[in-house]
């Protein structure tokens, strides 16, 4: 190990102001010597999926002082995607992903930090995490607190969050359910501590972070409430020891092998189209060159393996019992790269180590669910610079569709129209100005895709936008449309009455409109006002990126 980057603040006698902080928060002196560990925790009582980590801080806790190094715990926010959705607070979501990774920096590097153990869970929160960790290049492990179980119901049903609220919501104002079983659907849909049962953005996450060989085995999927999670996260704070003292560093572990792992992994699950945005942003932190394209190339040589809810009919706890990512990577071997992990096994002795995988949850590729991956990338005029689609999520009789656009400026608009049966079969509801520059924040968009299945529309009606999609989403929705309207692009010329062809096997997206009335459109057309003009949302809008690009801060 070279020199500790702690001895900054604990070696001389010029740093006895800084040895008296240390001790005045408890540091005994003959713990000076020992490599200094944060434990970055975004625990907080607003999210099910972080309430359990006061539980998980103790243990990994345990395993750094095992381990022979002294732990220090720092706060790191968190928000809610599914609290924050459909109102003002969802403008704050993604936005926070650079403020998790710039608060992780300034508290390591301002106290020279020897390693990190990154606790996370949530959407926006783990990406931050990763981000961060390549940022610094300074050995970090990641810990993800782990999904939520399903609820139990009568004859084996089993509840979840995305299918029992939003779109219960929904089937309620059609009349397919009444209000107590709307009722018993909200009071069973988060059972215990956990983020959201299904693959949903931060589950996939996790199951990536462990591709990348970010966190222990098992870490991704292990549940939230099992003892298992809790010896990882012992585990985990013995191992950051290790890692310091023999100098391994997260831009060792995500190379460009690693993100294609990943990459394969989420295609082959049917994970959030989130990742996209996410990857591209954690890669570029690497000084890893992953373009947009790669996406789709993989996806059309990756076979869907895995039918998750909330598109499908397994859960999380069904993922990890049979086998987890280790078994996702068995399936895969063949198509799987050597990478090295933080564990110590690489990749492949991971994989040989596989003796047993439930084929009914994770398919061999001989057998898939579908021949491509879960994810594509469309372009064409509407989208010069792509779009994404978790085509894991879309019946078959919608891969190709063309529709009448509806046009909306905002979600809420497009919610409005929806629950009044202004929109109709045959439609493609446009939601725009709800990119990373427009939203500002690039909103998610679950409210109006669940209500659509909710409805029964979601074999009729597609929706496209320049805002996202929770991982819950299902259905032919397209967001990431790039350029986004606030930018000028062709999103923001489309009208009422326009035709639009969505062609997912050949990704394509089209706007049926003459170029040369496009044009006219184009010189008539002007940035709106800013939906958000003052806070730190307004200056974010300042510096963001299109979402082709992660949707990254501009230096």
């Amino acid at each position: 190990m070279s020199q500790k980057r702690s001895s900054a603040i604990t070696k001389g006698f010029d740093r006895t102001p800084h040895r008296a902080l240390l001790k005045g928060t408890g540091v005994p002196q003959e713990q000076m010597d020992k490599p200094f560990i944060g434990i970055a925790s975004s625990f907080t009582d607003l999210i099910p999926g972080h309430t359990g980590m006061r539980d998980l801080e103790r243990f990994i806790e345990k395993g750094v002082h095992s381990g022979g190094g002294y732990s220090f715990i720092f706060g790191i926010p968190g928000v809610c995607d599914g609290i924050a959705m459909g109102h003002k607070g969802m403008h704050y979501s993604l936005p926070t992903r650079e403020l998790i990774a710039d608060m992780v920096e300034s508290i390591a590097e301002a106290h020279r930090l020897d390693g990190l153990v990154l606790l996370t869970n949530c959407d926006k929160i783990t990406p931050g995490m990763l981000m961060a960790a390549a940022r610094l290049d300074l050995p970090c492990i990641v810990v993800t607190a782990g999904p939520m179980m399903t609820g139990a119901g009568r004859e084996g049903r089993r509840f979840s969050f995305v299918t029992d609220t939003f779109e219960a919501m929904a089937q309620y104002k059609a009349g397919v359910i009444d209000e107590q079983e709307l009722m018993a659907c909200e009071d069973k849909a988060c059972p215990t501590a956990g983020s959201c049962q299904g693959l949903f953005t931060a589950n996939t996450m996790a199951i990536l972070t462990e591709t990348l060989g970010m966190s222990l085995v098992r870490c991704g999927t292990s549940l939230a409430v099992s003892s298992l999670k809790r010896r990882i996260a012992f585990a985990s704070g013995e191992r950051i020891v290790s890692l310091v003292r023999e100098d391994i560093t997260p831009r060792q572990i995500m190379t460009r092998d690693a993100f294609e792992n990943a990459i394969r992994v989420d295609l082959a699950l049917g994970g959030s189209s989130n990742t996209v945005l996410h990857l591209l942003s954690i890669a570029r932190e690497a000084g890893v060159a992953l373009p947009l394209e790669e996406f789709d190339r993989l996806a059309r040589e990756t076979p869907q393996l895995a039918s998750m809810n909330p598109g499908g009919e397994h859960f999380m706890e069904d993922l990890d019992a049979a086998g987890g990512v280790p078994g996702v990577l068995y399936q895969l071997r063949d198509r799987i790269k050597d990478n090295p992990t933080l564990t110590g096994p690489s990749i492949k002795a991971i994989i040989e180590s596989i003796a047993d995988v439930d084929q009914d949850v994770i398919r061999p590729v001989s057998n898939p669910i579908r021949p491509e991956g879960g994810l594509a990338i469309l372009s064409g005029n509407l989208a010069p610079f792509g779009s994404v689609v978790k085509q894991s999520g879309v019946s078959q009789q919608m891969m190709r569709f063309e529709g009448t656009a509806r046009c909306f400026d905002s979600e809420e608009a497009a919610m409005e129209a929806l629950m009044n049966g202004v929109v109709v079969a045959g439609d493609i509801v446009v939601i725009r100005y709800e990119g990373p520059k427009g939203g500002p924040g690039m909103r998610e968009m679950l409210a109006p895709t669940a209500t659509l299945m909710g409805l029964g529309l979601g074999d009729s009606v597609a929706l496209i936008t320049d805002g996202r999609f929770s991982g819950g989403t299902r259905g032919p929705c397209i967001g990431h449309i790039s350029p986004e309207a606030a930018e000028g692009g062709p999103i923001a010329l489309v009208q009422d009455g326009d035709r639009i062809r969505l062609d997912i096997p050949n990704r394509q997206l089209e706007l049926l409109v003459d170029e040369d009335e496009l044009a006219v459109r184009k010189a008539s057309w002007s940035a709106p006002e800013a939906k958000i003009k003052t806070g730190w949302l307004a200056r974010y809008a300042k510096v963001v990126t299109s979402a082709n690009t992660g949707a990254i801060c501009k230096a």
